[in-house]
C-alpha cells in the first residue's frame, strides 16, 4: 500500500489541483471567446488589457461577463487593466459576480496595489452576495520594480494564492533582450520560485512564449518552466495548450518510477534501513518525499 506524506495528504484533501495552463483570449473578440473554452486549458483569461484595443475596453466588459455566464469547461478569469489606469476599478465593478473565478492583475509593483484590489473585490463580493475571498487574485510580475518588491508583495498576500510572470513587459522594462532560449531569465525565474516557497504560496505561473512559429523554442520554454518548478504557464495560442498540460504534470514514466521508489523504500524502512539504491538511484528520506509528491500530484490532476 503506497502511502502519501502528511503535507501531500492535506493538498489532496483540500482538492487544490494545480492549474497548469492559463490561455489568453482578447475580451473584444466574440468569435474567439466562443471557442476558447473548448481548447482544454485549465483556465481561460478573458483579456481587457493588452489584447483589447482601448476603444473597445468599455464594451468588452459586457462581452466577457456574458461569455462567463454561459456553461463552459475550465475556470474563467479576467485580466483587468493596471491599477494606474482609468479602467481598473470600473473593470472590477462591471465584471464581479458569481460567474467569475478569478482576476488577473497586470503590472503589480507595490503591496498597496495588492491590498487595494483585494479590498475592492471583498466589497463587491459582500455587495453581491458572494463569499468574501471566493474570487481568486493572480497578479502578473512584469516590471523591474515589481520584481524587486516581490518579497514584500508575498509577505502578506491576502487572497493571492500564486503570482505569474510576464517576460514581455519585464524584459522591455529592464532592457533585457528576450532570446529564444531564455537563458537571460534564469535569475528571475529562480528568485520567483524561492520567494513563493518562502511565503508558502503555490508555485508561480511561467511567462507566455510569443514565437508562435518556433515550436522547438516553445517546447524548451515549457521544459525550462517545469525544471525550475513553476506550476504552469501563461499561453497565447490554442496550439500551445496540449504540450503545457502534458508537461506540467507527472508523466507515466515518472509516476511508475516514483511508485517503485516508494515501494522499495517502505520495504527497506520496515527492515530498519533508510538509505537504499533503487535501480542505481540513491534513495533516502528527501528523495522518497519527492516520490510521494509525484504520486500526490498525479492524484490531484486526476481528481
Amino acid at each position: 500500500m503506497i502511502r502519501v506524506s502528511n503535507s501531500q495528504e492535506k493538498k489532496v484533501a483540500s482538492g487544490m489541483r494545480r492549474l497548469r495552463t492559463f490561455l489568453f483570449v482578447p475580451g473584444n473578440h466574440i468569435e474567439k471567446i466562443d471557442k476558447v473554452f473548448g481548447y482544454g486549458a485549465d483556465a481561460v483569461i478573458l483579456d481587457l488589457e493588452d489584447a483589447c484595443a482601448d476603444r473597445d475596453k468599455v464594451a468588452a466588459r459586457k462581452t466577457v461577463v456574458e461569455a462567463l455566464k454561459k456553461d463552459h469547461e475550465g475556470l474563467g478569469y479576467v485580466r483587468i487593466n493596471a491599477i494606474d489606469t482609468g479602467f481598473c476599478f470600473r473593470d472590477l465593478d462591471a465584471i464581479v459576480g458569481p460567474w467569475l473565478d478569478g482576476i488577473v492583475l497586470p503590472k503589480l509593483e507595490r503591496p498597496e496595489e495588492l491590498y487595494a484590489i483585494d479590498w475592492a473585490l471583498s466589497e463587491y463580493e459582500r455587495e453581491r452576495g458572494l463569499e468574501v475571498g471566493a474570487i481568486d487574485l493572480m497578479p502578473i510580475i512584469e516590471t523591474g520594480y515589481g520584481m524587486n518588491n516581490l518579497e514584500r508583495l508575498c509577505a502578506k498576500p491576502g487572497r493571492m494564492k500564486r503570482f505569474s510572470f510576464g517576460a514581455g513587459d519585464f524584459t522591455r522594462d529592464v532592457g533585457i533582450k528576450w532570446s529564444a532560449d531564455e537563458t537571460e531569465l534564469g535569475y528571475v525565474r529562480g528568485r520567483m520560485i524561492l520567494i513563493a516557497r518562502a511565503h508558502d504560496l503555490q508555485p508561480p505561473i511561467d511567462t507566455v512564449h510569443i514565437q508562435l512559429d518556433d515550436t522547438d523554442s516553445y517546447a524548451e520554454s515549457v521544459a525550462t518552466g517545469v525544471k525550475f518548478g513553476f506550476q504552469g504557464k501563461l499561453l497565447i495560442h490554442p496550439k500551445q495548450v496540449a504540450l503545457a498540460n502534458q508537461s506540467f504534470m507527472p508523466s507515466a514514466a515518472e509516476i511508475a518510477k516514483a511508485k517503485a521508489v516508494i515501494a522499495a523504500f517502505e520495504a527497506a524502512e520496515r527492515d530498519g534501513s533508510a538509505s537504499i539504491q533503487v535501480n542505481g538511484y540513491f534513495v533516502d528520506y528527501p528523495i522518497v518525499e519527492k516520490a510521494y509528491a509525484v504520486v500526490a500530484e498525479a492524484r490531484l490532476q486526476e481528481a
